[in-house]
């Protein structure tokens, strides 16, 4: 990946470049280092850095060795990443020495004492760049295209991560699958404002290097300093989350103008707006995107030649003829015709073999023909497919199956309404209700009027029985950005309902 043209820079991070040449080379210094440890083919190395030049020195370094590498976020602590190496079997873990005040070392060390299969620890002074390998040892045995290289955690707002691991080829197609789509070029220049160690993150930064392009990385999302690099190193491609893309855009328009491609995942549910605007304000068309951590980060992208709101949706076309869709019915299996909200399944080169040290689950994710369960809930559309939500999160309202978008996005009509989430709650004797929550910019706005808009609207039965205002939604940041917590939101749902 880092062969063609050498010269050409990597990756930008604060005041330090390197070059792809650079990269390779102390890429290749980490790898002896890790073998001169007995580290070697099969292996697995937890990397628990922040973004940075050593994140992706070791990284290419697993590569070369075909050793798996299991990232961990830095917002987790001793129970989170205790777990995380347990189920891995991690042999070693490269650990940050210097990252916002916290002790990784010393928490590495007491999970060393609990398990016996981590025998290395190898502390990165990561304001230092990369790491100071010195002289190591030969690798006698090299990574092939079939080792697996990255797993990416599945963990949401709540339970323990499973791990979904990736081989070196399906990463090296997967980005250049991406870069194609994209229309990333030697030359143009990706602003990495996820963390690596998350799928989004990841794809973005590995399709830019594939394409010969430059990340710039940005270890700690922040709208102003985000809006600085794309002016200073002429950003030419940003993905992101709804909340991220909302405070860059109210920037000055000339910081932003080399911003020529993008795409967003929705979180918070303003995608349609923050479209809208990055359209008005730069004539960039961003476009709503697809993926996971078993099926990879922009497996799918919406036609940016689309109008809105069509083109802020989740999901899309697939970005390449070996990922292939379905959405099947929960209950037969059969494949449900275009519009026809089921489950959608994936199955192609971008899709995890199973879950690491996980057979139970990995059994229970996947048809017998070999697809892949998402989970999501969703409707063919052309050979594309449109996601509506999490089949957990979707609605069965008097024996009708609804998307919850649905009524968000009535609500969102009207006036002064800035967010609406919708949830379920089952109440014996009545099944699934819907209870709408709302953050209105206007406070004369009242729960009587809006339902008498959604009964004006939509279906009665879509109506909710509730619609309850509050100034914010409960939220966590998860590896590819905020996330809305709609466990939350259903135990604040049974609350309002009782409270009648």
């Amino acid at each position: 990946m880092l062969a063609a043209e050498p010269h050409r820079p990597a990756f930008h991070i604060g005041a330090m470049s390197a070059t792809r040449a650079e990269l390779r080379q102390q890429a290749s210094a980490a790898a002896r280092h890790l073998a001169g440890l007995g580290i070697g083919r099969g292996d697995v190395l937890a990397l628990w850095l922040p973004d940075g030049a050593a994140w992706l020195q070791f990284l290419f370094a697993a590569a070369e060795l075909g050793v798996l590498v299991v990232p961990i976020s830095t917002r987790y602590r001793l129970a989170d990443t205790q777990h995380v190496v347990a189920v891995s079997r991690a042999r070693a873990v490269v650990v940050a020495t210097d990252f916002l005040g916290v002790d990784y070392p010393g928490m590495a060390r007491q999970i060393q004492g609990e398990l016996s299969h981590l025998a290395h620890i190898v502390e990165v002074a990561t304001r230092d760049g990369f790491f100071a390998a010195g002289e190591g040892t030969p690798i006698r045995e090299r990574g092939m295209p079939s080792d697996l290289l990255c797993t990416f955690s599945t963990s949401g707002t709540t339970g323990r991560p499973k791990l979904a691991p990736h081989d070196q080829a399906s990463i090296a197609m997967h980005s250049a699958n991406v870069a194609r789509a994209f229309e990333i070029r030697p030359g143009d220049v990706m602003l990495c404002a996820l963390p690596l160690n998350g799928v989004l993150g990841f794809v973005q930064a590995f399709s830019a290097l594939a394409a010969g392009a430059a990340c710039v990385l940005l270890p700690v999302f922040n709208a102003a300093e985000a809006a600085e690099l794309i002016e200073r190193h002429k950003v030419t491609h940003f993905f992101g989350s709804d909340s991220m893309f909302a405070p860059v855009l109210e920037f000055d328009a000339r910081a932003l103008a080399s911003w020529r491609r993008g795409g967003f995942a929705e979180f918070v549910g303003i995608g349609r707006q923050v479209a809208a605007r990055a359209e008005e304000k730069l004539g960039l068309r961003l476009v709503g995107l697809y993926g996971s951590s078993e099926c990879f980060a922009l497996m799918s992208q919406q036609d940016p030649a689309q109008p809105l709101p069509e083109r802020a949706l989740a999901g899309g076309d697939p970005i390449a003829p070996d990922i292939r869709v379905r959405v099947v019915d929960g209950e037969t299996g059969e494949s449900l015709p275009e519009g026809r909200p089921g489950e959608l399944q994936v199955a192609g080169y971008n899709v995890t073999p199973g879950y690491l040290n996980n057979p139970d689950a990995t059994r229970e994710a996947f048809t017998e023909d070999g697809w892949f369960r998402t989970g999501d809930l969703a409707a063919m559309r052309g050979r594309g497919f449109v996601y509506q939500a999490r089949m957990k999160d979707s609605l069965r309202l008097k024996g009708y199956l609804v998307d919850p978008g649905e009524i968000e996005a009535h609500l969102m009509g009207y006036g002064g309404i800035v967010g609406a989430q919708v949830v379920g709650v089952n109440v014996p004797g009545e099944g699934d209700l819907a209870v709408a929550f709302v953050r209105s910019g206007t406070p004369a706005v009242t729960e009587a009027e809006l339902l008498a808009h959604c009964r004006a609207g939509i279906a009665g039965y879509k109506v909710p029985r509730r619609i309850v205002f509050v100034d914010e939604f409960p939220q966590v940041q998860g590896p590819n950005g905020v996330k809305i917590i709609k466990a939350k939101l259903r135990e604040m749902a049974r609350d309002a309902l009782e409270s009648r």
